[in-house]
């Protein structure tokens, strides 16, 4: 089969010819449709061996069904989340991480789904009941932030979005959007954090009693700092929970529940994908550099010929 495999000069992929994955008991075959690109992927490309296959959200047909006789069967249409492996004409993916699509569900949409919109979903999960409570959603143009705010909006929170380009998170469902935390500025009983450095040091100051952070990405790389003593005075019980979807999902065992949530609520005309990059894989080198270069609001998909 043909894949998108890592090299280590610019744009740090390349299509070539590889083994075709050989699927466990517990993992179907999949023919690969479209997967999306996610940031951190795209910032490690350089630093894996040459050659290899990354890639964690897929979506396609099912060719072949799990050697053990469960999960979905051939010719079935489906989303996954995968480990490594999805940037591929043909994929294994474990039955307890995928789901079916329905119909109305398109696979360039499904795509933008497993590491996006779950992470959403689980972070605004970790803060339990959030009607009429104050979110606030940083690095809020991204694929998990989009996913964020439309999710706590539907849930009738009252939501906050920082990002430097703003365009479109009003009509998402943030009632407010900022470029900086005051700290001087009301508190948030959850908040989801994807830049770290400076602007979570400025977040864990912001929560409120008995609220929650939970840091899912740290696209800045500086150490977070900030008044211990004084956060445990004025915020008891707050917590700072660290999120990273694989390790989540292996404790909650929610992927495939999740992943059908999600696309049930595109199917419902309730959630927006938000679709920014479009391409055939054989252009991957430009979804790439958009995404490095920081010039993709929402998710860059590829469709594989």
């Amino acid at each position: 089969m043909r894949a998108l495999v890592s090299k280590q000069s610019a744009p740090f992929a390349e299509i070539t010819d590889v083994p075709d994955p050989t699927p466990r008991h517990d993992e179907v075959l999949v023919e690969v449709k479209a997967f999306s690109l996610n940031r951190g992927e795209t910032r490690r490309l350089e630093s894996l061996e040459p050659g290899t296959v990354t890639g964690w959200d897929v979506a396609g047909i099912v060719r072949e069904p799990a050697p053990n006789g469960s999960g979905p069967p051939s010719g079935a249409r489906i989303v996954g989340l995968m480990p490594g492996g999805a940037w591929a004409e043909l994929a294994a993916v474990g039955i307890d991480w995928l789901a079916e699509l329905p119909d109305a569900v398109s696979f360039e949409q499904a795509a933008t789904l497993p590491v996006a919109g779950v992470t959403a979903l689980r972070g605004l999960e970790l803060g339990g009941f959030v009607v009429d409570k104050p979110v606030l959603v940083t690095g809020a143009s991204g694929g998990v932030g989009r996913f964020a705010i439309q999710l706590a909006s539907l849930a009738g929170a009252r939501v906050t979005g920082l990002a430097r380009r703003s365009g479109g998170l009003r009509e998402l469902g943030a009632d407010v959007v900022i470029e900086e935390i005051d700290l001087d500025g009301p508190v948030y009983d959850v908040i989801l954090d994807a830049i770290g450095g400076g602007v979570l040091g400025a977040a864990i100051q912001r929560v409120a009693p008995r609220g929650i952070v939970v840091s899912f990405a740290s696209t800045i790389t500086e150490p977070v700092s900030y008044p211990a003593r004084e956060l445990f005075a004025r915020a008891p019980g707050a917590r700072l929970y660290g999120l990273y979807i694989f390790s989540e999902l292996q404790h909650t065992r929610t992927c495939s529940s999740d992943l059908t949530r999600l696309t049930e609520l595109i199917a419902a005309g309730k959630l927006d994908p938000q679709i920014d990059l479009s391409l055939r894989w054989t252009d991957a080198g430009q979804a790439i550099e958009a995404l490095l270069d920081r010039r993709v609001n929402g998710k860059a998909v590829l469709t594989v010929d």
